[in-house]
């Protein structure tokens, strides 16, 4: 698949099969992760992958429970503020690291669906999970294999978000 299909063919995905994904592929996830770029080459993230039992008690921390929960896995994205020299360009380059992975993870024909609003319970979730300090929860990114497979969204045009001047 050339890059361009593969980025506009990429969707949200909230509904899984029951099939578990080969650590291997975890591995090949994270690894593209790491790939991103960083101002100054600092990898600024973390990664925690949860299974079952995990994945199910953080689960309660948001609205979207039922995305985690049909997921085969979910993996948290941290900011490490020991790695940090620029907060606002780091959580750019964790976007990019996101987005890295969400591209591998289609690319190997599974599905994700990057979750936001937990944030809203980052600082109970950091406590409930023994979760250092210095590792800011920026993003869950929820993954496993697509049950259903959402039909292409409407973009606007490309004229509408160029500005002239």
């Amino acid at each position: 698949m050339s890059v361009s299909r593969l980025i506009k063919t990429r969707r949200s995905i909230r509904k899984f099969r029951k099939k578990t994904i080969a650590k291997r592929l975890i591995d090949e996830i994270l690894e593209a992760g790491r790939w991103a770029p960083s101002g100054l080459n600092n990898q600024p993230w973390k990664f925690l992958v949860l299974d079952k039992a995990k994945k199910d008690s953080l689960a309660e921390f948001t609205h979207y429970s039922s995305v985690i929960k049909e997921a085969d896995k979910a993996i948290l994205v941290f900011l490490d503020k020991k790695a940090s020299y620029n907060r606002e360009k780091d959580l750019m380059a964790i976007g990019a690291c996101i987005q890295n992975m969400l591209l591998y993870i289609h690319f190997q024909k599974l599905g994700a669906c990057w979750l936001g609003e937990i944030l809203n319970q980052k600082d109970e979730l950091r406590r409930y999970f023994k979760i250092p300090k210095n590792l800011e929860l920026e993003a869950v990114i929820a993954l496993g294999y697509p049950s259903v497979f959402p039909k292409r969204t409407k973009r606007k045009q490309l004229r509408s978000l160029i500005e002239k001047r």
